[in-house]
């Protein structure tokens, strides 16, 4: 494959869980590898000065109605969170942990569904220990292994990585060095694969 899609993204973003349910199926329409690149939302708003749409009243409401399009759009299932925001230190330091291994679908599947589906608080220790548990995971070996230092180092390098390639927020894909911003732009992701 000579095609290459990569996304940054981050489990508490309702646009990158709507990208997550699409972007498997279009990279295989065009034969390009789809790379994912776990980053910390809260460190590129940080860095960039960016907020979330949550901060402003007006927006946020707009931005869950879109979202809504969006998914009856891709036929797929969105929940608003009602803990959303969350903080997803630990979940992006799980998903760095699992990144090159074969269960990082299997991490990814499991934390966005909890998030965006079943509404489930994230946030809460408790709770995650019970979805990982329930999609097979050992509970103390992902927090282990987000523990680890070389995977802490990771997600900062990926993060800032990811600021220095101009990112303000997630999901941001590039094709190349086409950067498209938010998961309304997959079409324009074809685009660039075709």
């Amino acid at each position: 494959m000579s095609k290459t899609i990569e996304c940054y993204f981050d489990v508490g973003s309702p646009a990158s869980y709507l990208a997550w349910t699409q972007l498997p199926d279009l990279a295989r329409r065009h034969n390009a590898e789809l790379v994912w690149k776990p980053m910390l939302l809260g460190g590129v708003f940080q860095a960039t000065g960016n907020q979330s749409p949550a901060a402003i009243e007006a927006k946020s409401r707009y931005s869950r109605m879109d979202m809504q399009r969006f998914a009856r759009r891709y036929g797929v299932t969105l929940n608003q969170n009602p803990y959303f925001p969350v903080n997803t230190l630990q979940l992006m330091r799980g998903a760095v942990a699992f990144l090159d291994t074969p269960r990082f679908d299997d991490y990814l599947t499991a934390v966005f569904n909890a998030m965006w589906v079943d509404e489930e608080n994230m946030g809460d220790p408790d709770v995650v220990t019970r979805v990982l548990t329930a999609a097979g995971f050992d509970p103390d070996d992902v927090m282990a292994r987000a523990s680890d230092p070389a995977v802490k180092e990771r997600l900062k390098d990926i993060t800032t990585e990811a600021v220095d390639r101009g990112v303000f927020g997630a999901p941001t894909l590039f094709v190349g060095d086409h950067m498209f911003f938010g998961q309304d732009r997959l079409w324009m992701v074809e685009e660039a694969l075709a």
